[in-house]
């Protein structure tokens, strides 16, 4: 399916590995001219050489730190200086450390409250004046984690802290419409480099087999498998397209089924 985003522009936030990677492989893969983003340099040598191998667009890379303001002005602006404008922005970051209310003290909730959701204030606040100006609707497109629908245990920092960016997702669905969309996806376990550090070390540990017998430890949904990280970035791609024209302010959740609320 053609998604008619052929030529537009991307910023995707941490996007040297996990799932801003795959939605920045397949933003690109649709013709999109995409920047990523990430604090190591080599592995944003690696993403990039990875998301150019599908590319049908440009693919140029802007190092820094979602906790600093500087950077993410100089994100959007390197944007649009290499692209001409900006059109579609999605924010990702990696998850804040595991661990009960007891155990997480206040320099933990702050640290949290700057990475997951002060990032997407600033990077919503940059892009804001640029996504509005073209031709067509631009996008935001949030990644958060499952978590914002159904408590995960001894992650009290991602169900409280992610909150905040789903009600500022829903807020910019209304305040920046007509010319922006929002919307945000709700990724489950999907087989990241994280994860399969995860069950390698556990391996190793002895508490598997093998590596499948630990993968399938997190495939606890309906569908009895863990996601392809380029199922969750396939979907980004579409909520950035005018294919989802009239999808606004809504949270998808994709995680084969494992979330058991209704809503």
């Amino acid at each position: 399916m053609d998604l008619e985003i052929d030529g537009n522009a991307a910023l995707v936030t941490a996007s040297s590995s996990g799932l801003g990677r795959a939605s920045a492989k397949a933003l690109a893969r649709d013709g999109v001219n995409v920047v990523l983003n990430g604090r190591d340099e080599e592995r944003l040598a690696d993403a990039r050489a990875e998301v150019e191998a599908v590319a049908e667009g440009e693919v140029v890379v802007q190092p820094g730190d979602l906790t600093e303001a500087d950077d993410i002005e100089a994100m959007v602006e390197r944007t649009v200086d290499e692209f001409g404008g900006l059109d579609h922005l999605v924010t990702s970051a990696g998850g804040p450390p595991s661990g009960s209310f007891l155990d997480t003290d206040d320099e933990d909730w702050q640290q949290a409250y700057e990475l997951l959701v002060m990032s997407v204030v600033r990077l919503a606040r940059e892009a804001h004046p640029h996504l509005a100006a073209g031709e067509e609707t631009g996008t935001i497109v949030n990644i958060t984690s499952r978590s914002v629908k159904e408590a995960i245990d001894d992650l009290v920092l991602s169900n409280s802290v992610r909150m905040g960016v789903i009600g500022l997702e829903k807020t910019l669905s209304k305040e920046f419409a007509p010319d922006i969309r929002a919307n945000a996806v709700l990724p489950g376990p999907h087989e990241t480099s994280r994860i399969q550090d995860l069950v390698e070390a556990a391996v190793e540990r002895g508490e598997y087999d093998s590596y499948e017998e630990g993968l399938d430890e997190w495939a606890g949904n309906p569908l009895e498998r863990i996601g392809d990280p380029m199922e969750l970035g396939n979907t980004v791609a579409f909520l950035s397209s005018p294919k989802s024209g009239f999808i606004n302010g809504t949270a998808i959740t994709i995680d084969g089924g494992t979330t058991g609320a209704n809503l």
